[in-house]
């Protein structure tokens, strides 16, 4: 899993997309000329910087935005839907005392109080939306509403803990070493995993490290699993399971208004980071399937992303992405000649922008070569405890 928020920018010339992630960068020795000196791109929708705005985006949802300090983003929408129970909350955004008075402030905006929440929806596993979740549950009793397979790096580095003493994490100390025992295993491709800084996972805690409570995992009380349905804002809302981005990504569609909550699977201007550490043998194909299904969706009036404003054009914004993904796929493809035999480390320098390689780079390559394997057209073999490519055949 992932932890902090960057864009990724490719390689000049190969394609108009861009990417957002969640990781740490790393600086690499240049190899492809590419340099940092160039002009600068007009700024991004989901670069902007939060406003205090409360608008109301579809019949009974507000809009409000959620400041975030993560490179190449500015916001996290968190949308409230009010009905005769209170209201409900979408992606309430990152952990720590600063993050929560700027959600009691938009609360207060919109008219209500951290009390009025009686449901929090969780898109993905990242902090910048899951964050806020777990106080409002203590604070107003809220239910946890995720996809059924939600987990974080946390659960993970736990789950995956080899001593059975080791499940109950009482101290934050015990918390960073079961993290930095996960993330000392080799990627998948051989590649060096940094993980969560003791900085960074302090500032998830908002500097407390003192309460016990705070290492509770975030557990959903109402997981929901593909096509359920959940009343939110006096109205039934369809599940949509749509792996990519992260594999427990949630969609939440709205038949009668046309609404579709579509998180970090669907943004309007920037393309969302598809990871290669995920549980499937091919998470870029699970991608293309739901980024078609967004596409196929009928009666979609308004897409309402988790970065960046509205918008309409579902179908073609979904289109989009899964061309500029194939585009990747070709650049590795006419790259194969050039790079014999390589690593996920020299085809990420011809995919990505010196400015972005790093462990995430690595990963979203790996899931473009892993993909080009399930198809065929490459073999994978392990040398040194390094994966390498080429062409089948």
């Amino acid at each position: 899993m992932s932890h902090d928020e960057h864009q990724h920018e490719h390689a000049p010339g190969r394609t108009d997309g861009h990417t957002h992630q969640h990781g740490h960068q790393h600086g690499a020795a240049p190899a492809t000329g590419n340099t940092d000196d160039e002009a600068p791109r007009p700024r991004k929708q989901e670069q902007e910087t939060a406003t205090t705005d409360v608008t109301e985006v579809a019949p009974g949802v507000l809009r409000t935005e959620l400041p975030i300090q993560l490179p190449g983003l500015g916001h996290v929408n968190c949308y409230v839907m009010e009905d005769e129970r209170g209201i409900a909350v979408v992606d309430p955004g990152l952990p720590g005392p600063e993050a929560w008075e700027s959600l009691v402030d938009r609360l207060g905006r919109a008219g209500y109080q951290v009390t009025d929440v009686h449901t929090v929806v969780v898109t993905h596993s990242h902090p910048d939306h899951f964050g806020g979740a777990q106080r409002l549950r203590y604070e107003s009793g809220a239910d946890i509403v995720t996809h059924e397979s939600f987990r974080t790096l946390f659960d993970y580095a736990v789950d995956e803990s080899e001593d059975s003493a080791e499940l109950t994490i009482n101290s934050f100390d015990e918390q960073v070493e079961a993290i930095e025992r996960y993330m000392s295993r080799p990627s998948p491709w051989g590649g060096r995993r940094a993980g969560p800084s003791r900085e960074f996972l302090e500032r998830l805690h908002g500097g407390r490290t003192d309460s016990v409570r705070i290492f509770e995992p975030l557990r959903p009380t109402k997981p929901l699993v593909e096509g359920q349905t959940i009343r939110l804002a006096r109205r039934e809302w369809v599940a949509m399971h749509t792996p990519g981005h992260t594999y427990d990504h949630l969609c939440l569609f709205d038949p009668e208004y046309g609404v579709m909550f579509t998180g970090d699977h669907v943004l309007p201007t920037i393309t969302p980071h598809i990871s290669g550490m995920a549980p499937q043998a091919d998470p870029l194909a699970l991608f293309f399937e739901s980024l078609a299904r967004m596409a196929d969706q009928e009666g979609v009036s308004v897409a309402l992303p988790a970065h960046g404003k509205p918008f309409t054009d579902l179908r073609g914004r979904s289109e989009h992405i899964i061309e500029h993904h194939g585009d990747r796929l070709q650049i590795i493809r006419d790259a194969a000649e050039r790079v014999p035999d390589g690593t996920v480390n020299d085809y990420m320098r011809v995919l990505f922008r010196e400015r972005s390689w790093g462990e995430m780079a690595e990963s979203e390559t790996y899931a473009h070569l892993e993909h080009l394997r399930e198809l065929g057209e490459f073999t994978r073999w392990t040398d040194d405890g390094l994966a390498h490519y080429r062409p089948a055949g």
